[in-house]
């Protein structure tokens, strides 16, 4: 998955980094600003749906597609698809040129609109990142572990670095006997839950 990254992903994935460099430097506004996960975190992201139950994947807050480039070397690896919910239209938009440009479409089904109600919509998925505003976290889970299967994935960035943001949600987790729960201590923190 890793040793054939075709060369328009690699240079889609450096350019989204380098945006988001800039965007940053130009001290723009923090809802124009791309907050990306690291190059480390998304071949976790990656490496985690590739070796899930079989079934696709869902992701709760495309940006500008980053992680979604990851994902989908793994759906791709896999034979699988990735369905993608943004909100926010400008990002969307540059969502859908950066994979188009990566040659991706073929994989991921990059739709805008409410997370939540999205996730109504669909019936089944192996692997859940979200990477949504933390306020609609718990609702997210709640519905992403109704449709999981066995052995399926939740993914939630920022585990770490907005904890206190999200306290209750992860002190219930602590002893929510559905799933078996970790967060690794990558970049800002990603919360692994696998549903038993």
């Amino acid at each position: 998955m890793f040793r054939s990254i075709p060369q328009s992903v690699e240079v889609t994935q450096g350019h989204l980094k380098a945006l988001e460099a800039w965007r940053s430097a130009q001290g723009m506004e923090p809802k124009r600003q791309l907050r990306q996960v690291t190059q480390e975190t998304g071949k976790l992201l990656a490496l985690l749906l590739a070796n899930c139950p079989k079934g696709d994947a869902v992701e709760l807050g495309t940006g500008a597609g980053y992680s979604a480039l990851w994902l989908a070397l793994a759906c791709r690896a896999g034979g699988r698809r990735l369905v993608t919910f943004e909100n926010d239209a400008a990002k969307l938009e540059l969502a859908r040129h950066c994979l188009d440009a990566a040659g991706v479409l073929d994989v991921v089904d990059l739709r805008e609109g409410d997370a939540l109600e999205g996730l109504k919509s669909l019936s089944s998925y192996s692997f859940c990142f979200l990477d949504a505003d933390r306020a609609l976290v718990p609702q997210a889970y709640e519905r992403a572990l109704a449709a999981l299967p066995t052995g399926g994935l939740i993914v939630v960035d920022n585990a770490i670095s907005h904890a206190q943001d999200m306290a209750q949600f992860l002190f219930d987790l602590e002893v929510d006997a559905r799933v078996d729960m970790v967060i690794v201590p990558i970049e800002t923190g990603l919360l692994l839950c696998r549903k038993v």
